[in-house]
């Protein structure tokens, strides 16, 4: 695309009116500005093509752009006017490109109209205006096989050892290495079992030795602290895409129910007619 804009002359001005002359006219969209034969290439389609460029193309000033564009377009028109027969599948796809982008303009349509201040806010109050703030813990526990074990091993560690010494030197659990320390974790992230221990405890504060369903436990509440629920500004881009997708699944919903749609039955059709290319006389 645009493949020389970097080497452009003057040929494009040979089929386009100058820039010399828009400045005396008003420009629009229909305005033409250059033709192929009796085809005509006009502003708005430039301006697509100019928004279709890929990003590496900003480094180039518009005077090159627009000759390379109009160069772009007058070449393509020269091909396609080459082209005696159009294919079923150029007509094809060129029908749900047109599909596509008009559903898109819709969609952003609906999506536009659903998001207002007083929207974001009732959202946010739905999902936040009763929730309280969140204390999270960070803990660590070693994990043995039997209630002797785990009773041998705080003892340990209440003659002075080290938790993590303790838990690298005992512990059977995957945290054993890193001396049992579990991460920071909030309320239903353990088993019940291990929740209770660890919510009876006060920072530094060491368990006596408990059962799960993974063994016996001795655990150490390292830190905890309150985890505030998130502000409307740190929520807004969650919200306004769960009011735009729920905007457009409604009207969706409301289009469907009143249209006339007929969907295949299962076994109308063989699923790999998707791969039959042939049927486009593309090969």
């Amino acid at each position: 695309m645009l493949k020389h804009v970097a080497v452009l002359g003057s040929a494009a001005l040979a089929f386009c009116v100058s820039t010399a002359a828009f400045a005396q006219q008003e420009v629009t969209a229909d305005t033409v500005i250059a033709t192929v034969g009796d085809t005509e290439i006009t502003v708005g389609q430039i301006i697509i093509a100019r928004r279709m460029l890929p990003p590496q193309y900003a480094q180039f000033p518009n005077e090159v752009l627009l000759e390379g564009l109009i160069d772009q377009l007058i070449q393509q028109q020269l091909l396609a006017d080459e082209l005696d027969v159009v294919a079923p599948g150029i007509e094809m796809t060129l029908q749900n490109e047109r599909r596509s982008m008009m559903a898109n303009e819709v969609i952003n349509a609906i999506a536009k109209d659903a998001v207002t201040d007083e929207a974001v806010q009732e959202a946010y109050d739905a999902k936040f205006a009763d929730a309280e703030d969140v204390t999270e813990f960070n803990a660590s526990h070693l994990l043995v096989e039997t209630e002797e074990e785990a009773s041998a091993a705080k003892q340990r560690i209440d003659d002075g050892a080290a938790f993590a010494d303790v838990a690298r030197d005992v512990s059977t659990g995957p945290t054993g290495p890193n001396g049992g320390n579990l991460g920071w974790f909030g309320p239903g992230a353990m088993v019940p079992e291990f929740e209770d221990a660890i919510t009876s405890l006060e920072p530094g504060g060491v368990s006596d030795p408990f059962e799960t369903q993974f063994g016996w436990h001795v655990a150490t509440l390292n830190e905890e602290r309150v985890q505030a629920k998130p502000t409307l500004e740190e929520m807004r881009g969650q919200l306004v895409a769960e009011l735009q997708e729920a905007a457009v699944t409604a009207r969706l919903e409301e289009l469907s129910e009143n249209a006339a749609i007929k969907k295949p039955a299962e076994g109308d059709f063989d699923p790999n007619i998707i791969d039959q290319t042939d049927l486009l006389e593309l090969e």
